[in-house]
């Protein structure tokens, strides 16, 4: 019997009142992969990575981990979730380090304490452990923010725009975190205006616009010289870049 993709959607629609964020979409993502999901601003993107991570509920159609929908799962399997968004979901008044164990200890994680640490390393905030974060810059919340995604290990993490805010040296730490994820079998959906990055990370590609997916490709199926003539025409025009 073929294996059942790690996530699965089915015909699944967002609806805010009467507008469709998302609309009839169906995919599939096999573990171990990199999705890269471009689109031009109000495509659907953030909403499916809602979705996905289970923040929102679909209006209709289903999703599957593993080959059981959604609605049947406990709600401890969002602990497989590492969710990166524009919000860095810190508490101002804590420091780094205090944050992270915050977090560890929702998550059941043992030896928080050394577990924040490493991270702190891993995202070069270290010598600010001890700082409360409200004294953070856009950028160093960023990380924080990749740091509390990672503390439990997830099996599945979510990116949306996770290089806002992050200055190069910072954005070169991340795609090699990544890059570690990866090599470790996680599975990782990434929202992003950055197509040299995605394409860079990417086993797969998928374009929307207006709620759909009107592209998807693997990886060696794209011309990385051609995409982004390719991702205009298909998003329809300059202003999709932004």
């Amino acid at each position: 019997m073929e294996k059942a993709p790690l996530v699965a959607l089915r015909g699944v629609v967002k609806r805010y009142g009467h507008v469709a964020a998302v609309k009839d979409l169906s995919l599939d993502i096999p573990e171990g992969s990199f999705t890269a999901i471009f689109g031009p601003n109000g495509a659907g993107k953030s909403t499916l990575l809602k979705i996905l991570s289970n923040q929102t509920r679909p209006t209709s159609g289903e999703i599957l981990y593993s080959g059981v929908p959604a609605a049947k799962l406990e709600d401890s399997f969002r602990s497989k979730f590492g969710v990166i968004s524009h919000q860095p979901f810190v508490y101002d008044n804590l420091s780094a380090k205090e944050n992270l164990e915050f977090y560890a200890s929702l998550y059941g994680v043992k030896n928080a304490g050394a577990r924040a640490c490493e991270l702190l390393k891993k995202v070069d905030l270290y010598t600010r452990r001890d700082d409360p974060v409200r004294t953070f810059s856009r950028g160093m919340l960023q990380r924080v923010s990749i740091a509390r995604a990672l503390l439990h290990d997830p099996a599945i993490i979510f990116l949306d725009e996770p290089y806002t805010g992050l200055d190069s040296v910072a954005s070169a730490s991340l795609t090699n975190i990544l890059r570690e994820q990866l090599e470790g079998r996680k599975t990782i959906l990434m929202v992003t205006h950055d197509l040299k990055t995605g394409l860079e990370l990417a086993s797969r590609v998928v374009i929307m616009k207006k709620g759909r997916i009107i592209y998807f490709r693997e990886r060696g199926e794209v011309d990385a010289s051609a995409f982004e003539s390719v991702y205009l025409e298909q998003a329809g025009g300059p202003e999709a870049a932004g």
